[in-house]
């Protein structure tokens, strides 16, 4: 199965993580107050904690472990990590979720300090005596901001995170995360079992509240924006291409997306889906004939190339909801990753006319490209990708593919740009693109742009296995004095391309065979696509 995206755990209605939180704090309150008045069951429970502490102080190995774990998840690192954490998450455009973590961090600081004064319960006598605490222990101050800081992990990892076994693993951490904390505090002796209890229903507690008070989802980026002037008046009919295997429920995506459309002044959207005979040329064909003004494509590289490719020189522009590995095209069009941000964009964006790249070759029907094309050692990494392997981590197969093929053997290579003469080039890669950034975020053609009617050509030719690093390091920091004839660039409308023998090829990151030739156009302006707003 491919890659899919988790949707709608944030879209539930808000009474659910309000009741949810309601019971956390009431159960919170009901163990505050026995703890308060000395009710025989707390007495009960907490008199294990003795027990525990004791075997903790027979296992002399455990000590600098639990204080480095008391240390690590003290106020002032946590404080640390709040505060990194927030900026992180404001600098990347999710300031909604950042304003939400510091402000539940804050809130659970505040309310623990507060109950420690009004419940003014003493520390366990049995605590470590090298490190002997004063201070009031309930509710535990460790558990409750651990517990808040976890909650809002797997909160910001069911938001962000689009693969589901990294969703799982992150949220498995920080489960244990808690869980070592918790442990830490009662085999310290620092705290009582129901301080650490308190603590945990606290901190889960004003989670949930801040999530039912203050929803983390981004609000759209055209909400406070003037209506874009239209050409003609639309019908605002909405049509949507989507990849089903890139989704992890289409009902859910099709129940978000048709909200989303309907609160931004669109119609109900008409649906149509891939298949695996038909990546999306009919069905953007269909979406035409049926008068679509807006076409909203969800899918890889190779279904968003397929789609603008079809509604090219219609004028129907085309919404990018990036679901792939690369996403390239979105990335250089700085059209959001997280999936509600990009149907926003789809529906309330601007329309931007951008270039296309008709390609043809040897073996090769006459097709397309949005992105870049390549021979050489980029495509042989794309064809040395482990499939299983991409389904679980991603880009990093391809920086795995990479590594093994370092040394793809030196090509013989001639060159046409533009009609001139062909002149003759030893690389180890060939890169034709219409972007700037290519995978990895690499600016490997700095001064390409997507709407500039240019094609820009870059020639790599490290020598040894070693040149590769100072060779990276030139190319992105364009410092390509002395590189000699490990590097070159050109830049024209057409471009050909032809290798003493056959080689592997790409298109926007898809392998087409091995072959000896490709020739390129750039159509400029073709394809109108949806962008944010400037």
């Amino acid at each position: 199965m491919a890659r899919r995206y988790r949707l709608g755990v944030l879209d539930r209605p808000r009474r659910t993580p309000l009741l949810a939180s309601l019971i956390l704090l009431a159960l919170f309150a009901a163990v505050a107050s026995a703890v308060a008045a000395d009710w025989a069951w707390v007495m009960e429970l907490d008199g294990n904690g003795g027990s525990a502490r004791a075997w903790a102080g027979d296992q002399a190995w455990l000590g600098d472990p639990l204080r480095g774990i008391e240390i690590a998840f003290g106020t002032a690192w946590m404080t640390a990590i709040t505060a990194v954490l927030s900026v992180a998450l404001f600098a990347k455009g999710h300031r909604r979720a950042a304003i939400l973590t510091a402000a539940v961090m804050g809130v659970t600081a505040l309310a623990t300090y507060g109950t420690k004064v009004l419940v003014g319960r003493g520390r366990p006598v049995w605590q470590d005596p090298e490190y002997f605490l004063h201070s009031n222990a309930f509710p535990s101050g460790h558990t409750s901001s651990v517990a808040a800081l976890a909650g809002l992990v797997i909160l910001l990892a069911v938001m962000l995170v689009r693969r589901s076994g990294i969703r799982r693993a992150i949220s498995s951490l920080a489960v244990l995360m808690w869980l070592v904390v918790a442990a830490d505090r009662v085999l310290l002796g620092r705290h009582y079992p129901s301080d650490v209890v308190g603590g945990t229903l606290l901190g889960a507690g004003l989670l949930l509240l801040g999530v039912a008070l203050y929803n983390p989802l981004p609000r759209s980026h055209a909400l406070k924006a003037e209506p874009l002037p239209e050409a003609y008046p639309s019908a605002r009919r909405l049509a949507v291409v989507l990849n089903p295997i890139k989704v992890e429920s289409v009902e859910q995506f099709q129940a978000m997306v048709t909200q989303m459309a309907l609160d931004s002044g669109w119609n109900a959207p008409r649906w149509h889906l891939t298949t695996v005979e038909d990546s999306g040329t009919g069905q953007a064909e269909q979406a035409a004939v049926d008068g679509a003004d807006l076409v909203i494509v969800c899918g890889g590289d190779g279904t968003v190339r397929e789609v603008c490719a079809e509604l090219a020189g219609t004028g129907i522009p085309v919404g990018v909801v990036p679901a792939g590995t690369g996403n390239l095209l979105a990335r250089n069009l700085e059209i959001p990753l997280f999936i509600r941000a990009a149907i926003d964009i789809a529906l309330t964006g601007q329309d931007r006319a951008i270039d296309m790249v008709e390609v043809d070759g040897d073996g090769l029907e006459p097709t397309h490209f949005m992105v870049m094309a390549g021979m050489g050692f980029d495509a042989a990494i794309m064809e040395g990708v482990n499939e299983d392997l991409k389904k679980k981590v991603g880009w990093l197969a391809y920086v795995l593919s990479g590594l093994k093929g370092l040394m793809f053997p030196a090509m013989k290579l001639e060159i046409s740009v533009d009609d001139l003469p062909f002149t003759k080039h030893r690389a180890r890669t060939c890169v034709i693109g219409n972007v700037g950034s290519l995978q990895g975020g690499m600016n490997l053609l700095p001064d390409a742009a997507i709407d500039d009617g240019q094609l820009d050509v870059v020639l790599l030719y490290p020598r040894r296995f070693l040149s590769w690093i100072p060779l990276v390091l030139r190319v992105v920091t364009r410092r390509e004095r002395n590189a000699g004839e490990s590097v070159a660039r050109m830049t024209g409308r057409k471009v050909v391309v032809r290798a003493s023998g056959e080689v592997p090829r790409q298109l926007d990151g898809d392998t087409i065979g091995l072959g000896s030739e490709l020739r390129m156009e750039c159509i400029h302006g073709r394809v109108l696509v949806r962008v944010p707003r400037n």
